[in-house]
């Protein structure tokens, strides 16, 4: 697939070839002709904070240059950056979820590369979240940088499926792809990821516990960021009746966190069971729960919730006092034929 060809990367610190050697580096002693790398939300090395810009770069260890796709106007390259390389290689560990970026990163290079006629390869990894869908719909009037095509919060597929599906409902060009499988992998495999695909995801059970507790982020309350369990608890200086609490500080992953330097109030789901959390999917009772507690109505929502739920209707019946079970219940129909969708596309067993 690369031999004779000029090849660029969108890659990141999850695109380890073997324990300690990433694909950037094996390529390069193969003396594949690596024309650059393309980086993602977070960077190349993984350390840029959530929604900060990503700089141009180079990398010190191949003299290789790194182009950021997250720098507050870059959506793709430009079209010297294009027609300088043949073929691009996608490589990045995705948790699975419509506002999780990295996949935006990669349609929106799938259809730079489709105007280009250059060649894409995907290679492929685990989804951790890929044994189960959950969610609204994105509606696309709320179409942004964390929801980019019509699927649930989880939408159940790998980074080469969700390809294969934006590609063939028309919601991104059609280009030339191919997709290196995982081996031994299918839907109901519980894959641990051996690397935190991002600063604040640095546990097995935040990235499942993901779907539900982001959505804090389109609220007044904090989700951990700034402490040592960042979307494995949640709280408020507020919710004063609650025996757990957390103090958000500035650190490397989070420099200026919500509430930073506030002792908050709230909930530690540090002790849940992966099973429990599996089984209850997308669990809107969290959100609710720290709705009810702070009472303060709208002024409890940001507009940043409607993008991450993907609808406007989940908010208006958080506001009615309508219970979790009510509510996931209004988007089940939507699931059933997104479902239906979705196995179109799977290149692994469900």
């Amino acid at each position: 697939l690369l031999d004779g060809k000029r090849v660029a990367l969108l890659v990141n610190h999850t695109a380890m070839y073997s324990d300690d050697e990433h694909i950037v580096d094996m390529l390069h002693s193969e003396g594949v002709n690596i024309v650059g790398i393309f980086a993602p939300e977070h960077g190349f090395r993984g350390a840029v904070e959530a929604g900060y810009d990503v700089k141009d770069d180079v990398d010190a260890k191949t003299g290789i240059p790194i182009l950021s796709l997250y720098n507050g106007n870059t959506k793709r390259p430009t079209d010297v950056v294009m027609q300088s390389f043949d073929v691009l290689i996608v490589d990045m560990q995705d948790v699975g979820l419509r506002f999780y970026t990295y996949y935006i990163s990669m349609l929106r290079m799938i259809d730079a590369c489709a105007d280009f006629a250059r060649e894409v390869v995907i290679l492929d990894r685990p989804n951790p979240n890929g044994h189960y869908v959950d969610g609204p719909i994105l509606d696309m009037r709320y179409k942004s940088g964390v929801g980019h095509i019509p699927v649930p919060v989880v939408h159940g597929l790998t980074m080469g499926e969700i390809a294969l599906m934006a590609m063939g409902e028309g919601w991104t060009k059609r280009a030339k792809v191919t997709i290196v499988k995982c081996c031994n992998y299918d839907h109901q495999t519980h894959y641990e990821l051996p690397i935190a695909p991002s600063p604040n995801l640095t546990t097995q059970r935040s990235i499942y516990l993901y779907p539900s507790l982001c959505l804090f982020e389109g609220t007044v309350a904090s989700v951990g960021r700034g402490t040592e369990a960042p979307f494995e608890i949640y709280g408020h200086p507020e919710m004063e009746n609650r025996d757990f609490l957390f103090v958000p500080q500035s650190v490397a992953a989070a420099s200026e966190p919500p509430h930073m330097n506030k002792v908050c109030y709230g909930v530690d789901l540090r002790d849940k069971s992966y099973e429990d959390i599996w089984r209850e999917g997308l669990d809107l009772s969290y959100v609710i729960d720290a709705y009810n507690d702070l009472n303060m109505g709208e002024a409890f929502f940001k507009p940043m919730f409607e993008k991450l739920i993907g609808v406007e209707w989940v908010r208006e019946m958080i506001i009615e006092g309508r219970s979790a079970e009510e509510i996931e219940s209004c988007w089940q129909d939507d699931l059933m034929e997104y479902k239906k969708l979705r196995r179109k596309y799977l290149i692994y067993n469900e």
